[in-house]
């Protein structure tokens, strides 16, 4: 196996993506001044040309190629598999070949592009991108891709339009909160508008919408305008998800800086969860549906169609369900879910009086401060 079996695999992708095949289109992000995020700080914002592209898919079809020889009728030759990928010497190529084979014995069928805005392409050269792509490989029932709203508001529906007939069907941005007042704390170099004309004109062009709103990333003073602005925009966009991404403020940023020089408060777990249970209350009519699909959210089996009755009131139960226990004890669930001891309330409630009783010594004697300090270093780990 030459050196030049190797294709390019960026360092992130949403949770509904774990499944997918990870194709990176661009490096890096056009924007990365974020003040709430390092992650692209020292990588310089690269666009791959089509052909590039183009040949990064060629090697994953030759590595598929050999992978579906371990296929015999229905059933995978695992052992053979895990033989030749610890036969293979060189680290990025076994990488690769883990990747494509994880692909297909999953099926196959979704594709995720990388980086953070591969939107930045010409409609022209990722419709190139997405047609081979979909040729190459005809099972492909699924491609998404990150966007940056501002980047994402220019673009008219027919823009999209072509992308989807290409073979595009969701885009992935982190609008974060749809208050200026935050975007504007945080550095998003977007605003609300922007997020507004993109999400109505990806809809338009026939892409679905996935959007991220992170509460307590406006910290204290901000958190119920944070809340109240993200309702605004999921009225007016209407997407068809909102996924939670619970804010931390991580060491290395701008955000922790300020934090640091007293410049920013944090929010407490309880926080953040009043403001879910705000955007909730006040998107009645939104048919989008609202998920908590990462480990960083303390409630993470608040999901459901804010638009549908049934769901608004199982979520908000849940969510008071939580808010009406003690405060000790929702100090003792979040340590609990903070250090991945428990999923739901329902975990909690296994324990016994002897095990809660020690839990509830130990989250006793902190102060306020010093219990957010904890949990957003907590949180921190995980993004």
């Amino acid at each position: 196996m030459s050196q030049a079996r190797t294709f390019h695999i960026g360092p992130i992708r949403p949770p509904s993506e774990a499944e997918s095949l990870l194709l990176q289109v661009t490096r890096g992000c056009t924007w990365n001044k974020c003040r709430f995020c390092n992650l692209y700080r020292d990588t310089r914002f690269k666009a791959y040309s089509a052909d590039e592209v183009k040949r990064d898919i060629d090697v994953i079809a030759s590595y598929a190629e050999e992978i579906r020889g371990y296929l015999h009728g229905l059933q995978w030759d695992l052992d053979g598999l895990n033989e030749r990928l610890a036969s293979i010497p060189d680290d990025e190529q076994r990488q690769c070949f883990y990747m494509v084979a994880r692909w297909l014995l999953g099926g196959g069928e979704t594709v995720f592009l990388q980086d953070g805005n591969t939107t930045a392409l010409s409609s022209g050269r990722l419709s190139d991108v997405l047609i081979y792509l979909k040729k190459t490989f005809p099972q492909i029932r699924r491609i998404t891709s990150y966007g940056r709203a501002e980047e994402l508001s220019r673009h008219d529906a027919d823009y999209f339009a072509e992308l989807k007939e290409a073979g595009l069907d969701r885009i992935h941005s982190g609008f974060e909160t749809g208050s200026d007042r935050v975007l504007e704390l945080i550095h998003k170099g977007t605003t609300s508008d922007h997020e507004i004309r993109a999400g109505k004109n990806i809809r338009a062009g026939g892409i679905e919408l996935s959007i991220y709103f992170m509460p307590g990333i406006g910290g204290k003073e901000l958190s119920e305008e944070n809340a109240e602005g993200t309702a605004r925009v999921l009225n007016e966009a209407e997407p068809d998800f909102i996924r939670i991404r619970t804010g931390a403020v991580k060491p290395g940023t701008e955000l922790y800086d300020d934090y640091l020089q007293g410049r920013f408060s944090l929010c407490s777990d309880d926080d953040k969860v009043r403001e879910i249970r705000r955007v909730i209350e006040l998107t009645p009519k939104a048919g989008t549906r609202l998920v908590s699909d990462h480990m960083v959210n303390l409630l993470q089996d608040i999901e459901g169609c804010l638009g549908l009755e049934r769901d608004r009131r199982r979520m908000l139960g849940r969510i008071d369900e939580y808010m009406e226990l003690p405060e000790t004890d929702r100090r003792v669930f979040q340590l609990l879910r903070r250090t991945l001891r428990a999923y739901d309330l329902d975990d909690m409630k296994r324990l016994s009086e002897a095990e809660m009783g020690q839990l509830r010594e130990a989250v006793a004697a902190p102060t306020d401060r010093q219990w957010d300090e904890k949990m957003n270093g907590y949180i921190s780990r995980f993004i």
